[in-house]
């Protein structure tokens, strides 16, 4: 069946994307207001884009009257954010972020969460995260009238110590590290536990 989304209300076309393309990363977002404030909120519109340089690229979404929320007004104040990824420990407190609280709330004091301080930038680090990866946003992009996406330089990355196999070469413990993703619909989520390989082919003459 094909659906012609220019003839869909935006919330099909939502649901339609959101249910297809997954499992989508979490993007935990931690910034920093001009005043001091902490803010972290997770978005699933998220991926690496490229490693030379390092890009991440974000989806932010406005509020129903148009303002950006905390995370994209500190972006676009200070342009430094922090992405942590998130592992299944963190999952409760994860959620707890995405309640919408008025700006100028610290979401990882209401969510029982410790700030760890980062190296090249102001936002912090969330303890607990297997993998947090320090940014600077590069460009931001309006591509709709309630949406932005926001292009961000990895300056660095901080792996916990225990899943670090050879620094040197970068190898991880991917699958050690529990890290979920966004599924489809309300409150679902996809472990990364079920995996196989696959090796690549060879061209040959």
């Amino acid at each position: 069946m094909h659906f012609d989304f220019s003839a869909l209300p935006s919330q099909t076309v939502y649901k339609l994307l959101t249910s297809t393309v997954t499992p989508r990363p979490i993007a935990w977002v931690t910034t920093i207001s001009a005043d001091g404030c902490v803010n972290a909120a997770p978005f699933s519109f998220f991926n690496v884009m490229g490693h030379q340089p390092p890009t991440v690229a974000i989806g932010l979404m406005r509020r129903a009257n148009g303002d950006l929320k905390d995370t994209g007004a500190n972006i676009i104040e200070n342009g430094e954010f922090v992405v942590n990824l998130v592992p299944e420990a963190l999952m409760q407190q994860m959620n707890q972020t995405c309640a919408d609280y008025p700006p100028g709330v610290d979401e990882l004091a209401k969510a029982g969460l410790t700030a760890l301080p980062a190296a090249h930038v102001r936002p912090p680090l969330i303890q607990g995260s297997p993998v947090s990866l320090e940014c600077v946003s590069q460009a931001t992009i309006v591509t709709g009238p309630h949406q932005v996406v926001v292009i961000g330089r990895v300056l660095g990355a901080h792996v916990d110590d225990a899943f670090v196999q050879d620094a040197e070469r970068g190898y991880v413990n991917t699958t050690e590290m529990g890290l979920v993703a966004r599924m489809h619909g309300s409150g679902w989520y996809a472990r990364s536990t079920d995996l196989f390989q696959l090796a690549r082919p060879t061209v040959t003459d």
